[in-house]
């Protein structure tokens, strides 16, 4: 999909501002609050973005968040597929370098962390290793980078 600059426009006030008016929004862009709605519509529907809540998970129950570097065997997707379907894991990815998949997760605690690494993601079919390196804090996070 081809974004014109009133879709990047658009998509950088939601960054800012997944709340935003979409007649603050249709006053900025120089379009009508319905246009704004149907593009909004249209880039979700595309999978451009979606607009969720960012949360704390401390603040929410889960005291524990890591990321495991994964080394495999075999099919990459099929691991990093197998991976993102635990409930605990929110992000996966698939790399180049010291691990062949990156996964984030987030847990109750220590003892959810330990079961879900030794008994869950250590029998995904084709995981050979892991290394888990656990959050201490939270330095920096950003979801306004922008278009191009």
């Amino acid at each position: 999909m081809t974004l014109d600059d009133t879709d990047k426009a658009i998509v950088q006030a939601l960054q800012r501002d997944g709340r935003a008016p979409y007649a603050a929004i249709a006053d900025a862009v120089g379009l009508s609050e319905t246009a704004v709605r149907n593009r909004v519509k249209r880039l979700t529907e595309a999978g451009v973005m979606q607009i969720v809540a960012v949360t704390d998970p401390g603040q929410l129950g889960f005291a524990r968040q890591a990321m495991i570097g994964v080394r495999a065997d075999g099919d990459l997707e099929v691991v990093a597929a197998a991976l993102a379907a635990l409930p605990e894991v929110d992000y996966v990815v698939i790399t180049a370098g010291s691990y062949d998949v990156l996964a984030e997760v987030v847990c109750v605690d220590d003892a959810h962390l330990l079961e879900l690494v030794s008994t869950r993601i250590r029998s995904v079919p084709g995981v050979r290793q892991t290394d888990t390196l656990m959050y201490l804090k939270l330095q920096h996070e950003r979801y306004d980078w922008g278009v191009r």
